[in-house]
């Protein structure tokens, strides 16, 4: 690779990293100011609450930030593979849900199974289910050139009402309004690992990883990969270069829905006592996936870091309470960093024209 090539991909890569560092930053001093707004007295210890996160409870708390990063780093996976496809998959949290179902039906009903492929059949049902709920928005958008936004939208709440329908009719706790419990061989295995990172803590994180690396490899590393890409750059000049771009749109939302799916597999089949309720509420962790994507600026390394960090700063959120906050505002917070988020093309014009003065007065010099 020439040097100046390389030269440029490392000051894009600081640049990626710069802006959304600043974001961060920039969303946790108006966290602060949300604070003092709130309770000035109890502000600046409640901040630093935050900002211990889940070290503030020591092994138990990295292990609640590993359980809760695990189901958002893939729906933000989710998200953010569709982006380089030039798609936005809002529908993660349709896909989550659907995927959950599957997950846990697999895990109640299909106890014949067994023991050591049970939790791998029901991850890989999640997985097709998903994939499924991701080919609808797809399909309609390679033939009919429908807006995936809109499609994936309605995919949710068809979801959302299908799935309380379906755990009615076949894995209902009627006493609970929720779903059964799964056998024990659908959950994942620990591998001792609750032994030192609390009861919540599986095998779950290192199969979100796995999937970050495979991903980054996917993109990166393979012709489809740059398939993909070159759709979202410039849908136009891929085609007139002969990539069938309809048939990329259908795999990249079949792809990104099967992430998502996965993504509910791992946390209901993580033995922590989440049962899938019978609620009228889209899944949050479909949205949050967003908030990871954009924070990681569509990068698997940089989604996997960002779901770490909105992880970290939630287990916090949930201390709040001993300073008389309520926990909500870790929400509005992580909102505040994604909201600052959206600002990274400023940060980088910024960063850049530093960055060029530097370059400039080193040369002079």
């Amino acid at each position: 690779m020439p040097a100046n090539k390389k030269q440029k991909g490392e000051n894009k890569a600081l640049l990626n990293f710069s802006s959304s560092v600043l974001a961060i930053i920039a969303g946790l001093l108006f966290g602060l100011l949300i604070l003092l707004f709130s309770n000035p007295s109890q502000a600046f210890p409640g901040f630093l609450m935050i900002l211990q996160g889940s070290f503030a409870d020591g092994a138990f708390g990295i292990g609640q930030m590993f359980y809760v990063a695990t189901p958002i780093i893939m729906t933000g996976l989710s998200v953010g593979f569709a982006f380089k496809t030039g798609l936005f998959n809002i529908g993660a949290s349709g896909q989550f849900t659907m995927g959950a179902f599957v997950a846990v039906y697999i895990g109640v009903k299909w106890t014949w199974l067994p023991d050591q492929i049970h939790w791998v059949v029901a991850i890989i049902g999640a997985a097709a289910a998903g994939a499924l709920w991701g080919l609808v928005p797809g399909l309609l958008k390679a033939i009919a050139n429908v807006n995936e936004v809109i499609s994936s939208i309605m995919m949710n709440y068809i979801g959302m009402y299908l799935v309380n329908i379906l755990v009615v009719k076949n894995v209902y706790d009627q006493v609970k309004n929720q779903s059964k419990p799964v056998a024990q061989s659908a959950n994942l295995p620990r591998a001792g690992l609750d032994q030192f990172l609390g009861p919540n803590m599986t095998i779950g994180i290192f199969i979100a990883i796995l999937f970050v690396v495979l991903i980054y490899i996917l993109i990166e590393k393979t012709v489809f990969g740059y398939e993909l890409k070159a759709c979202g750059y410039n849908p136009f000049a891929s085609k007139y270069a002969g990539i069938n771009s309809k048939r990329n749109i259908v795999l990249s939302m079949v792809i990104a829905g099967a992430l998502s799916g996965i993504g509910g597999s791992l946390l209901y089949l993580a033995g922590s006592g989440k049962y899938i309720q019978v609620l009228d509420v889209i899944a949050p962790e479909g949205f949050n996936g967003i908030f990871v994507a954009l924070l990681g600026l569509s990068n698997p390394i940089g989604i996997l870091f960002a779901g770490l960090f909105i992880a970290h700063i939630t287990v916090g959120g949930y201390n709040l309470q001993l300073y008389n906050f309520v926990p909500e505002v870790i929400d509005i917070i992580i909102s505040a960093i994604v909201y600052f988020g959206a600002f990274a093309l400023l940060f980088k014009t910024i960063i850049r024209t530093l960055m060029t003065n530097s370059k400039k007065e080193g040369e002079q010099i």
